[in-house]
């Protein structure tokens, strides 16, 4: 499973005020600092209500057990709010900082007070999308 980001090459869509503002490849790093100071950050969150070092998106690897027993190793994108001012939201949710949350397909993060939304997707969203119709 291709290390970082693992056999899926995961996409943040941004959306402002509706509109797809930005897409971001978050498959080729591990790790994917959030924040409004732009020198360490990975990701910009310039909202006067974002911290500095807001939150992290990390991928890390987990192993799932089959119905026989066997473990396969996998890789999973997680966020973690790194005890910012006002907060992450996840799919409209306030998560708790310094949590790990794994995140799913089509999860949606907001940083502060900010109305921009983070949609996690993949490669093949459409494809799953169009499948499950």
């Amino acid at each position: 499973c291709n290390w970082p980001g693992g056999h899926r090459r995961w996409r943040l869509y941004i959306f402002k005020q509706g509109d797809v503002a930005e897409t971001l490849h978050i498959h080729r790093q591990s790790f994917f600092l959030f924040g409004r100071d732009r020198r360490v950050a990975d990701i910009a969150t310039d909202h006067h209500s974002c911290s500095s070092q807001h939150a992290v998106l990390q991928y890390r690897r987990i192993y799932l057990e089959n119905e026989f027993g066997e473990k396969r190793a996998v890789v999973r994108p997680y966020i973690i709010d790194l005890g910012s001012t006002n907060g992450t939201l996840l799919n409209g949710d306030k998560i708790e900082p310094q949590r790990y949350y794994q995140l799913k397909e089509t999860d949606v993060l907001q940083f502060g007070f900010s109305s921009r939304e983070y949609v996690l997707l993949h490669e093949d969203s459409a494809k799953n999308q169009r499948g499950s119709s």
